[in-house]
């Protein structure tokens, strides 16, 4: 019994030397449990450059994990599990966690760079009066096609997707949202729609689509469009400008039926422990100079105005991916549209890719 105890003993110890040695070594960087910050984004969304110059600034150490869908991160969000202090979540997400009571609110006397931000992307449907997210991103759903590859053909169309010529040459995200509110889209209905009978007209019309998917993909769109794999693309603006940084054959269109106009916006999810240090941070993203070297290296679209005088010429006046309000006026931001319907929405995309296959 003696030698069992004194090997607990041994053994607490140690674990308590271990424990004070980390402490120790934290605190001799400047960094403890009271000045951490943790960071929950997409992956690759964010100028590795910034969170550095970020913690010289502030003394605050970054912790940085990543999401790939807005359904992970708010499920762990929920669990609570895990402190996070600063999320990236899109426009639906943002609205589904303010009615699941996910969200703190923020304060804007924190937030002196508010004021750079373009009042077209304030004061939205999702979160009037930005009381629990201010912007990050924003941008569009459209294609992005090879004109050399289409024998100069040029798209302007949902609709022209569904040209013969066009067989096994398409590639399309793997998001129920998109591919669905492309046959929504295709049909002049909204991406939002709820009507039974246009929800199965679109899944039909997407059937006879398939002859031209060539396949539905994740992130590896990018390398098939730009190795030239295949001659079209349903992709995201962000995306696609980091395709055609790769390939300058391609072109990007925000089809004339209408699309997707989206937004992910930095929130403070209830799991926070560092209020103040998650308003410094979103302080210093809404630097117009760090905003604008955020965009240029994500190559999506910044909504922070002031920011785009950082931006050089060809980023900031490039009307694909900055388009004027006349454009996106016409766009349509994804509704929240309860977990009954996200479901049957997910249902009817599966049903789709069991029938190309």
């Amino acid at each position: 019994m003696k030698q069992l105890v004194r090997m607990f003993t041994a053994v607490f110890l140690v674990a308590f030397v271990l424990i004070y040695v980390t402490f120790q070594l934290n605190s001799t960087e400047g960094y403890s449990s009271g000045n951490t910050l943790t960071i929950y984004n997409w992956g690759d969304y964010i100028d590795p450059d910034l969170l550095k110059q970020f913690e010289q600034e502030t003394g605050i150490k970054v912790i940085y994990q990543t999401f790939d869908s807005n359904e992970a991160m708010m499920t762990k969000i929920a669990q609570g599990g895990t402190t996070f202090d600063v999320a990236i979540p899109s426009e639906y997400a943002i609205s589904k966690m303010k009615e699941e009571n996910l969200l703190l609110p923020i304060d804007h006397s924190k937030l002196p760079n508010l004021k750079y931000i373009n009042p077209r992307f304030l004061n939205l449907s999702f979160d009037k009066e930005n009381e629990y997210s201010v912007p990050y991103f924003w941008g569009t759903v459209g294609i992005v096609y090879n004109p050399k590859l289409l024998g100069g053909k040029e798209i302007t169309s949902w609709n022209d997707l569904w040209d013969e010529d066009l067989r096994n040459q398409i590639l399309l995200v793997d998001g129920a949202r998109e591919v669905i509110g492309m046959g929504l889209n295709s049909l002049h209905y909204s991406l939002n729609d709820t009507n039974e009978a246009h929800l199965q007209e679109a899944k039909n019309k997407l059937n006879a689509l398939t002859p031209n998917v060539k396949a539905i993909v994740g992130d590896e769109i990018k390398m098939l469009l730009a190795n030239e794999e295949a001659a079209v693309g349903v992709v995201w603006s962000g995306d696609a400008s980091e395709i055609m940084s790769e390939n300058d054959e391609l072109d990007y269109v925000v089809p004339e039926e209408g699309s997707n106009l989206w937004f992910d916006n930095m929130v403070i999810p209830k799991t926070a422990k560092n209020i103040e240090g998650a308003h410094a941070f979103i302080n210093f993203m809404l630097d117009p100079e760090h905003a604008a070297q955020n965009a240029e290296y994500v190559g999506y679209s910044t909504p922070n105005e002031k920011a785009l005088e950082y931006l050089p010429e060809e980023i900031a006046g490039d009307e694909r991916f900055y388009p004027d309000p006349s454009v996106t006026d016409k766009l349509e931001v994804y509704d929240n549209l309860g977990k009954r319907m996200l479901a049957h929405y997910n249902e009817l995309f599966l049903e789709f890719k069991m029938h190309k296959k």
